[in-house]
């Protein structure tokens, strides 16, 4: 599985609609608006480099509305949510 973060400068008039737009598109797991230097976030999730590369290239930058993106690949996941819920399933059957 490959797991890619897509920064997105939108043009503000179209930001709703382009998030929505993304949030449709299969491999895309979410769509966050968000502060700061970006507008969106995507967080894709392929099951290879080259399902990404027809994502984003082929899909996601068509989209009206896109004036920019930054890609970047994960490379490994931390993720205090994925450890929390392991320990939970353990504790569950232990009292």
């Amino acid at each position: 599985m490959v797991t890619a973060i897509v920064l997105l400068t939108v043009d503000r008039d179209r930001i709703p609609q382009v998030a929505e737009e993304l949030a449709e598109m299969e491999g895309i797991s979410e769509v966050f608006s968000v502060s700061g230097r970006y507008d969106l976030v995507a967080v894709i999730r392929t099951p290879t480099n080259e399902a990404l590369a027809e994502l984003v290239t082929g899909r996601m930058l068509k989209v009206r509305g896109i004036e920019r993106s930054e890609t970047l690949i994960a490379f490994k996941v931390y993720s205090r949510h994925d450890l929390e819920t392991m320990f939970a399933l353990g504790m569950e059957g232990g009292g």
